[in-house]
């Protein structure tokens, strides 16, 4: 299974601090028992453009392996991630075009989403 994560993070946050979050969350990924993760392939910029924009860089591709329990862990590290961080920042993950918006809700209200998510994409 392979899905795209998108950081969008705080309209306050500059860009180094912004990169420098997107490493910190992708180290923490790689500490699970996934297959692969990278930065997600950048649009072509428009002539004159400078640097990097929020979404690309917070993008990143994770490639999972066929189990349902690495799906669910890699959800609870980001909701982790989010939960440590007091800004304003918001993860979407798309898989086949599905997409879940993870941010700073009610515990109740993420976890009955992310069930749903998580039941759609693991046939459970």
């Amino acid at each position: 299974m392979e899905l795209l994560l998108s950081i969008v993070f705080d309209p306050e946050v500059d860009p180094e601090p912004a990169e420098r979050l997107t490493r910190q969350l992708r180290a923490e990924i790689e500490e699970l028992d996934i297959e692969s993760v990278g930065p997600a392939p950048a649009e072509t910029a428009p002539d004159g453009a400078k640097g990097t924009d929020a979404v690309t860089l917070g993008a990143v591709v994770v490639a999972l392996s066929a189990s349902s329990g690495v799906f669910t862990t890699l959800i609870e590290t980001l909701r982790d991630w989010l939960s440590r961080h007091s800004a304003r920042h918001r993860i979407s993950l798309t898989i086949d075009g599905d997409t879940i918006e993870l941010e700073r809700a009610s515990a109740a209200e993420r976890q009955e989403l992310v069930d749903a998510y998580v039941r759609r994409h693991t046939g459970g």
